[in-house]
């Protein structure tokens, strides 16, 4: 299973990959966060691509 990443000095935490992955991203102190430790349910690769600053990684 892909796992996803946050890179921390990019991300401006406007929410979308939130809202496209709830169950594996996290809003919180401003910045994105990676709570779940794999890609399942929803299309993490679709939060990769929606991400203004391309701050969100699959591996």
């Amino acid at each position: 299973m892909p796992k996803a990443k946050v890179n921390h000095e990019l991300c401006i935490g406007c929410g979308t990959c939130e809202s496209i992955c709830p169950n594996v991203f996290r809003v919180e102190d401003g910045k994105s966060h990676v709570i779940a430790e794999e890609c399942g349910e929803c299309n993490c690769q679709e939060a990769v691509d929606s991400c203004p600053v391309s701050a969100i990684s699959i591996e």
